[in-house]
């Protein structure tokens, strides 16, 4: 395990820890709270940011924050050896190339920034600078997925240079982006990249964890010849730059973190096709008791807000005393709206209801599944209330487990599961809510 350089992740939604370890997740960017990652002994830490969830503009705001922030700790710490990571969705959803500007902006002087958006133990590959996904044996072109079809971050290209030039609007041509292409990375990169120079756009290809494995023993020979990269990549990357041992945690075996016997809870608000399959499965299970929101109501009538906040803790409550596991999700249909700025506001406003859901629960609660990136990052926050936590590893490929402390006000103890919403089969609900029940 390598101390230097320091990882350092700006994770826009709270699962890109997903395939790492003990490590600690940041829930707020203060100077004291960033040092607390720059000074931990695991040598990647993760800031979660949410902006998935934010307009371009106050995407734009709150990576400008963190960045000035981290100058600051960096400074005070005296940190000299460090790499930035903007962590983001690997079926190309989010803010590129808004994030990747503010932080060159901010942290200034790289020689490049990469895209690597491969994530293998979800079937997301990259080859001739095509990114796939793989699904049932076959690789689907990412821009013929229902997640390029995004309200808010739709795409029209898998082949990565011509998504960079759709996202920059044309400021980086595609014939101007970088490729490193799969015999380039297994023959060796080091004199590539000697030669990028001016904050250059590169793509990357990975068809396994070795390729990254190999890119990365590359990439890190040029840093400490004195180049400055800035990644933008899925979880694959981060895998092979942590360089961490096996997870000491048997994903099996995690019941035991359970600080009482009793039943959990699920929360469910990612909407994607994946999630619906996923819930319909476990509302299969016979001990537990599915509680459905009807968002609409929260759109159509907002004065009712409180009311059916009420309601679905009543219902809850009544559950729990059944000793059966609550499942609260909110209704299926995706809602239209006219403007993505609605859609985004809408969504903070569903995740900030299941936060109160959650600041409502029994306080006994054995375990607590959360679904969605946005919902697990306002749950963390909001929710729970914390300022940083320990991950304890993945319960499920891709999907990560943390505890809350042992002196937390309400939950203490609690093992806390961060389910993506675009990961797993038909059964990963059911697995994750077995393996804790």
């Amino acid at each position: 395990m390598s101390l230097s350089p320091k990882i350092i992740v700006l994770d826009d939604d709270p699962t890109g820890s997903q395939t790492v370890h003990s490590c600690l997740l940041l829930m707020h960017w203060d100077i004291d709270t960033l040092r607390l990652g720059l000074t931990d002994k695991i040598p990647i830490f993760f800031v979660l940011t949410n902006t998935r969830a934010l307009m371009p503009e106050d995407a734009t705001a709150l990576t400008q924050e963190v960045c000035r922030n981290l100058r600051s700790a960096i400074r005070t710490e005296g940190i000299k050896d460090f790499l930035v990571v903007s962590r983001s969705d690997s079926t190309l959803r989010g803010h590129y190339p808004i994030e990747t500007d503010v932080i060159a902006q901010e942290l200034g002087g790289f020689d490049a920034h990469f895209l690597i958006p491969a994530f293998f133990e979800e079937g997301r590959v990259t080859r001739d600078s095509t990114h796939y996904l793989y699904a049932h044996g076959i690789a689907t072109p990412v821009h013929e997925t229902e997640f390029a079809k995004d309200s808010v971050f739709s795409y029209c290209h898998s082949y990565l240079p011509d998504y960079v030039e759709e996202k920059t609007h044309g400021r980086i041509k595609a014939t101007e982006v970088k490729q490193f292409l799969l015999p380039n990375i297994r023959q060796g990169s080091v004199e590539q990249l000697m030669k990028l120079k001016g904050n250059q756009c590169a793509v990357v290809d990975g068809e396994n964890q070795q390729d990254l494995d190999k890119f990365t023993q590359d990439l890190l020979t040029a840093v400490a010849s004195g180049k400055r990269f800035l990644l933008r990549g899925a979880a694959s990357i981060i895998t092979s730059l942590a360089q961490l041992e096996s997870q000491p945690n048997i994903p099996e075996e995690m019941a035991k973190y359970k600080p009482t016997i009793n039943p959990g809870v699920v929360l469910v608000g990612s909407h994607v096709e994946k999630t619906t399959r996923q819930l319909k499965q476990l509302l299969k299970e016979e001990d537990v008791a599915g509680i459905e929101i009807d968002i609409e109501q929260l759109r159509d009538k907002p004065n009712q807000r409180e009311s059916l906040l009420t309601q679905t803790l009543d219902k809850v409550k009544a559950i729990y005393q059944e000793n059966k596991t609550p499942v609260i999700y909110t209704s299926r249909e995706e809602l239209t709206f006219e403007r993505a700025q609605r859609r985004l506001a809408f969504g903070v406003e569903v995740s900030n209801l299941l936060a109160e859901v959650v600041q409502g629960l029994p306080h006994d609660i054995g375990f607590l599944i959360s679904k969605g990136g946005i919902t697990s990052d306002n749950i963390l926050r909001n929710g729970l209330n914390l300022r940083s936590v320990r991950l304890l590893g993945q319960i499920l490929v891709g999907c990560s487990i943390v505890r809350t402390s042992v002196d937390h006000p309400t939950f203490p103890n609690l093992p806390v599961v961060l389910f993506p919403g675009n990961v797993g089969d038909d059964q990963g609900l059911v697995k994750v809510y077995r393996r804790l029940n």
